[in-house]
């Protein structure tokens, strides 16, 4: 076997094997606290006629990989930090695309200046696609800061934002990213997330 083909299993339980690595599911188990599977992400940005997925996937992102890669229409690009993200977005904006960035909260905190710049020095309409880390599992991870800071910070930084924290508000991603589109302002939709 060669190290392209190692493949790493973790258990949480006998019943419950979770991604050794991002973007991967072992024996066909998907990690439990994922709003939308790969498929619904890839319609939904189709929908919007988005050109470019601009990301850092984490282990609920990750696992849209596969469908993100083969989709037709879509080009996805891994950059290596998060503020590198809104910067290469820009650029595809000003370059005429359609760009969406997909990142953690962490990544949130990381980039806020690159976002900042971007979104109110430059007053882009870049739009992202925030993972909360461990909204959904807040109970069973007491002690998680991002569920202290994530929703301040966006409230700081003045964003457009709508919250997708259960399957039945999973409308608001496309309706919001139209809604900022239309009105030309930067936006994000923050996405509940599972374990960190």
């Amino acid at each position: 076997m060669s190290d392209n083909n190692l493949v790493l299993e973790l258990r949480l339980s006998k019943n419950h094997p979770i991604p050794a690595l991002p973007g991967h599911c072992i024996g066909g188990n998907v990690w439990p606290h994922s709003m939308y599977t790969g498929e619904e992400i890839v319609e939904v940005f189709t929908g919007l006629g988005l050109s470019h997925v601009v990301w850092i996937p984490d282990t609920t992102l990750g696992q849209w990989d596969e469908a993100l890669r083969t989709a037709e229409g879509l080009q996805l690009i891994q950059v290596c930090r998060e503020g590198e993200a809104w910067a290469t977005a820009a650029g595809l904006y000003l370059g005429g695309a359609r760009p969406i960035v997909c990142i953690q909260c962490t990544g949130l905190f990381e980039s806020g200046d690159a976002l900042r710049n971007i979104a109110h020095d430059y007053q882009l309409p870049v739009f992202g696609l925030i993972g909360y880390r461990s909204y959904l599992n807040a109970t069973s991870l007491p002690g998680d800061t991002c569920l202290k800071f994530t929703e301040p910070i966006l409230n700081a930084w003045a964003f457009d934002t709508v919250f997708i924290d259960s399957p039945d508000k999973k409308f608001l991603l496309a309706d919001h990213y139209r809604a900022c589109q239309e009105k030309q302002v930067p936006g994000i939709a923050l996405m509940a997330e599972g374990a960190a």
